[in-house]
């Protein structure tokens, strides 16, 4: 949609659209009362700002909405739609690194508690591999923080996918 579409939204549909991005209140809230915004960057500007203030409560809510890497994600909504697209390397994975990835999943959730979570937009499967088990490693300090700028990241290449300058193609 375009920024103007976006600037007039009411304030659930805009709450709605910004929860796909991020499911933390308070940060969709934020966004939202935000509008009107000049530009996308200033929109993407406020929204990284908002998302520095973001908790362990806050990675621990917005995960609850997020597939684990190699799971295709279930429903026909925007996020599970946006969830698709991120991961869609993960459909020419090669075996091995697929059943890696997968128990590297389930191991990551017995120590950290929660599933993990990474930009996949962009990243192959052996990548993503690689930085599940380099991140198996960290301390739950360290890796809840690392988690959140991972979530961070996907926030704004979703409200970039979604949201243009007046005129600009998606």
């Amino acid at each position: 949609m375009e920024l103007a579409e976006f600037n007039a939204l009411d304030a659930a549909t805009a709450a709605e659209t910004i929860g796909v991005w991020a499911a933390i209140p308070a940060w969709t809230d934020a966004v939202a009362s935000g509008r009107p915004y000049a530009s996308v960057d200033a929109l993407a500007s406020t929204a990284e700002a908002a998302s520095a203030r973001w908790t362990r409560a806050d990675l621990d809510a917005a995960l609850a909405h997020h597939p684990r890497i190699g799971e295709r994600p279930a429903g026909t909504g925007a996020e599970a739609a946006a969830s698709r697209r991120e991961q869609s390397s993960m459909a020419t994975a090669d075996g091995d690194v697929a059943a890696a990835i997968a128990a590297g999943n389930a191991e990551y959730e017995r120590r950290f508690g929660r599933v993990f979570l990474i930009r996949a937009a962009g990243r192959a499967p052996a990548e993503m591999l690689a930085e599940l088990q380099r991140r198996l490693g960290n301390d739950d300090r360290t890796e809840a923080s690392e988690a959140l700028d991972q979530l961070a990241q996907i926030a704004l290449l979703r409200l970039r996918a979604t949201v243009t300058d007046d005129g600009t193609p998606a």
